[in-house]
């Protein structure tokens, strides 16, 4: 099949990719053409968190307030890191909690999709689902956000992808490339 990887199913069985990075960085673009192009499965962490939940998770953090929501998240994400293969996209803040950045990291190839804030700015600007947004500054929001994160997805983080303005067809070529040649994915023989 054109533009997947030739890698035999065995190699793959226990491969967890797991994508983290600020709101907006493209975790769940790129997850699924990542894993569309590995033929494993796509996981979204925030959408397995809001099935378990029963509400949206920005309800469920107004209500029950951050520390437990983050109770939630370090479980479901424990849970998901202990299964098959995948492609998992985690929430902007997974990597708050050293014991889940620790888990993520052992478990998986942990790939940091790193986005400047002002090249989120203009990716989510316009998008008004996003609570990140519903503050008087966004960008200062992000800058903030950027600043208190970027140190713990580096810490959790196999590999720094510099998101830029690539397209998400590129973005993937470089994370496989970058499997390939840590030896995590099996390199396609020549045709």
């Amino acid at each position: 099949m054109a533009g997947t990887s030739n890698c035999p199913s065995s190699d793959l069985a226990l491969l967890t990719i797991v994508l983290v990075g600020l709101p907006g960085s493209g975790k769940s673009t790129v997850g699924r053409q990542l894993a569309r192009r590995l033929a494993i499965p796509f996981v979204d962490s925030d959408q397995v968190i809001e099935q378990r939940l029963g509400c949206s998770i920005r309800e469920f953090f107004e209500r029950e307030g951050e520390a437990r929501f983050r109770d939630i998240e370090q479980e479901t994400l424990d849970d998901l890191t202990r299964g098959a293969a995948m492609v998992l996209s985690t929430g902007g803040g997974s990597c708050m909690r050293e014991a889940t950045r620790a888990f993520l990291h052992e478990r998986g190839q942990v790939i940091y999709l790193r986005s400047t804030p002002e090249d989120i700015y203009r990716r989510i600007k316009h998008d008004r689902g996003r609570p990140l947004l519903l503050v008087a500054d966004p960008l200062q929001r992000l800058r903030d956000l950027h600043e208190a994160r970027d140190p713990q997805y580096r810490e959790c983080a196999h590999y720094v992808i510099e998101t830029g303005r690539p397209s998400v067809a590129t973005l993937v070529n470089m994370i496989v490339m970058q499997l390939e040649l840590a030896g995590t994915l099996p390199v396609p023989a020549p045709r």
